[in-house]
């Protein structure tokens, strides 16, 4: 053989070997390989899994399913309706056993509301085969062990307050105490509500034993709330209240009346409108919390300014003198004022028998009685026909004019001017003569009406400057002779014997009427308007008795 062929073989042999050990070390690779891919496999699998929200399947590819299905279950839950997406971004292999990946996580809860974050987690071969290492965090920043996670709707602060006609605070946000009991955590409900009946007497007069168990009877088992109380009257309760077995105390920020002498069931539509500006200027925000509620932190959102103060139509001085007025009864009696010139509500008062059925001062539905005769009088000046010649119907149709049965849409305001019986069976009770039963009014629809007599048209009403109710019913001005004979008929009614008390003041009109034991009054007096309504008045002058003292209470310069 020669050189040649002896290098040949040389080469040959040297390519055969270093082909070997290529394989060699292609085949140990492969197998590496293989179980990196298994690993990744799994890392990748869980995220789709994370995509898809579902819990369950991801959990099992975690070390420890049931609290990983826990977490990941409340994960989902406390941010919806947010949409995940997360991505594996890097998998590094660390031996036959172990691994390392990262993660990013973005999640979108709406227009221009999303957060993105980076997340780390291991994984290992188990007896099981490959599994994520299970740590909350490799799904949320900071979600510890029994931690919560939540979207929440942030508000801004500090809070707007609601201003009055002139400016000044009418509504203000503060810390309330709020007084429940729970039927959970009391071994005798019988001596729980008495005892909290007791310690509140001073403040809540009204609330006793008997009312909180009928309460706690409809609850379901749920906590029913007894009374919510300021700081300065909780300091002084708190000592009586906290050692009752199932009282359970808690702070909550509340809109609530700057001076406490005024109460109305407007501020609770006042709340309303407040509340509807900070919804429109709210914010959002994803925060954790501690098992026990305890705020941790929060983790991504943002927060816009506060919208302005609420320019608030109520009148303080007026409403004061409306509250001293209604507690001067001892029935069911509500008064409500409106400014003619703008429809603005200044006032809405109701007494305690009268809230026992809700915020009637609004919303109560009333027959009319003798304020029937407005009606009569408005169809008789635009037909010029006498009144008596008039049609029970026709004038039931004419109610609208003067606002009653008008559908405003005021906003915050949950309201009724009144409902016209003019239909079905109704109908066939007007036609019959029943006129004056079947046209229903609320104070509110008839203090609107004594307004547009004032003004000489149904102004818009409001409880927010610049916010006036809207309606399809057509608002115009009224014929002279409706606006002229209406404004007569007030000036006549002020005559009555029964209103002897309220011509001792200047500029003051008013017309009364009854509805069986019921009474009526409204009253003009320059650009004021208000309707007095009380259940089963006492005599025929109750209503008149009324007004006089929320008149003189006006007249009397305030301290």
């Amino acid at each position: 053989m020669d050189v040649w062929g002896f290098r040949r073989f040389r080469v040959r042999g040297a390519i055969a070997l270093t082909g070997v050990a290529a394989l060699a070390i292609a085949m140990g690779s492969c197998a590496v390989d293989e179980k990196q891919n298994e690993a990744e496999t799994v890392v990748d699998r869980f995220t789709e899994l994370l995509d898809d929200r579902d819990y369950a399947q991801a959990s099992e590819l975690t070390s420890y399913p049931a609290a990983a299905s826990a977490t990941l279950k409340q994960m989902f839950e406390g941010l919806q309706p947010g949409t995940p997406d997360y991505t594996k971004t890097q998998f590094i292999g660390l031996d036959a056993t172990s691994g390392i990946f990262s993660m990013e996580a973005d999640w979108n809860f709406g227009d221009k509301k999303d957060w993105h974050y980076s997340l780390e987690g291991t994984v290992r071969k188990l007896a099981t085969g490959w599994r994520i290492s299970w740590d909350p965090a490799i799904v949320v920043p900071k979600l510890e062990n029994n931690r919560t996670v939540r979207l929440v709707r942030t508000t801004p602060a500090p809070a707007p307050k609601v201003n009055d006609i002139v400016g000044a605070p009418l509504m203000t946000e503060q810390t309330i105490n709020v007084v429940k009991l729970d039927p959970g955590k009391m071994p005798d409900p019988v001596a729980s509500s008495n005892a909290l009946a007791k310690a509140i007497e001073p403040v809540a007069p009204l609330i006793t034993g008997d009312s909180l168990r009928q309460e706690l009877s409809t609850s379901g088992g749920s906590p029913i709330t007894a009374v919510n109380l300021r700081d300065d009257d909780f300091a002084i309760l708190e000592p009586r209240m906290a050692p009752i077995p199932g009282v359970v105390l808690e702070k909550q920020p509340r809109m609530v009346s700057a001076d406490r002498r005024v109460w109305s069931p407007m501020l609770d539509a006042l709340s309303k409108v407040q509340a509807e500006s900070q919804d429109a200027h709210s914010g959002w925000g994803v925060q954790v919390f501690e098992q026990d509620g305890r705020f941790v932190g929060q983790l991504a959102g943002e927060q816009g300014p506060p919208g302005p103060d609420i320019a608030g139509t109520m009148d303080q001085r007026l409403q004061r003198a409306a509250e001293d007025a209604v507690v001067s009864v001892g029935t069911p009696a509500s008064i409500v004022a409106v400014q003619p010139s703008s429809g603005a509500v200044v006032a809405a008062a109701q007494n305690s028998y009268a809230s026992e059925h809700g915020p009637v001062a609004f919303t109560g539905l009333y027959p009319v009685g003798g304020n029937f005769d407005l009606f009569r009088t408005i169809v008789a000046a635009t037909k010029n026909v006498d009144p008596k010649d008039v049609s029970p119907q026709d004038a039931a149709e004419a109610a609208s004019t003067l606002g009653i049965g008008v559908d405003f849409k005021v906003p915050g305001l949950d309201q009724t001017t009144g409902r016209m019986a003019i239909a079905g069976r109704s109908g066939e009770q007007v036609r019959q003569g029943g006129g004056a039963d079947a046209v229903l009014a609320s104070p509110f629809g008839m203090a609107v009406a004594a307004a547009a007599i004032a003004r000489g048209s149904v102004a818009p009403p409001m409880i927010e400057a610049g916010r006036p109710a809207t309606t399809d019913a057509p608002l115009g001005p009224f014929p002279g002779p409706v606006t002229d004979r209406l404004r007569g008929m007030l000036r006549d009614g002020t005559n009555a014997p029964q209103l002897a008390g309220v011509r001792a003041f200047r500029d003051v009109n008013a017309f009364a009427a009854t509805a069986g034991n019921d009474g009526w009054l409204i009253v003009t007096m320059n650009d004021l308007a208000f309707a007095v309504h009380i259940n089963e008045a006492d005599s025929g002058d109750a209503t008149a008795r009324m007004a006089v003292r929320l008149l003189k209470a006006l007249a009397t310069p305030d301290t």
